[in-house]
């Protein structure tokens, strides 16, 4: 196969599968061949990536299958990595030093978008995992692009846990009600200018619940806009 990229998925199922049917619809095709190619590694059993960033000494590490992914996938030839999980760009650089082919950057695609979006937005926020708002994978970049990052309090932060563990990953289910009082308290309560989805289980929330007119960037859906501009400059330089 040629002019493929390499999903990194499984992280969870359910969410790169969210991304999977996302850059299936928003592929401009009209028969079977103008879709995109790509091979989907739905490693599953990779382990919590929040679990190991919050208690390290005792969960194991997600780097290790991460990395065995990485460069077993490396070998085939893709023309970049797409990682629609954004816990796991905790390990971005690690994971990039392993081979000389582009992984996507998530995070810095959906700061990026919020220029593009909403060019007056001041105080950005971010519901993500626990794993996420601790490693500060969002946090210092919006604040390097010039942003006011505003962190969700502890219990915006537990009720967005609450959406990601045991509703989606746990059921596969939505909670809408659940998902906009979230955005609710972030935009109305702490005055966020715009809101990014930073985990890909929330963009599954996102895609069938929608967002209430609230002001957001999913982070996966700007992935999915990058893979699709990126794979098709790439069959079309084949051509």
């Amino acid at each position: 196969m040629k002019d493929f990229f390499t999903i990194l998925g499984g992280m969870g199922t359910e969410a790169t599968e969210a991304y999977i049917h996302l850059l299936n619809e928003r592929t401009p095709a009209h028969r079977d061949q103008d879709y995109l190619n790509y091979v989907l590694v739905n490693h599953a059993t990779v382990p919590d990536r929040t679990d190991y960033i919050v208690d390290p000494k005792h969960q194991p590490n997600p780097l290790i299958p991460l990395a065995e992914d990485v460069q077993q996938q490396s070998q085939l030839g893709p023309k970049f990595f797409a990682l629609p999980c954004n816990t796991a760009h905790y390990f971005y650089d690690q994971l990039q030093a392993l081979t000389e082919i582009p992984i996507l950057h998530m995070p810095n695609l959906a700061i990026a978008a919020v220029a593009q979006k909403f060019p007056n937005a001041k105080r950005v926020g971010l519901i993500a995992t626990d794993g996420t708002l601790k490693d500060r994978v969002y946090e210092v970049p919006i604040q390097a692009a010039g942003y006011q990052f505003v962190m969700p309090t502890p219990e915006i932060a537990q009720e967005t846990m609450t959406l990601i563990y045991d509703d989606v990953k746990a059921q596969n289910w939505v909670d809408e009600d659940l998902y906009h009082h979230i955005l609710q308290q972030m935009v109305e309560d702490l005055d966020c200018d715009v809101v990014i989805l930073g985990c890909t289980e929330i963009s599954v929330a996102e895609e069938r619940a929608g967002h209430a007119d609230f002001p957001v960037i999913d982070a996966q859906g700007e992935l999915v806009d990058e893979s699709i501009r990126l794979a098709l400059d790439a069959r079309q330089q084949n051509n």
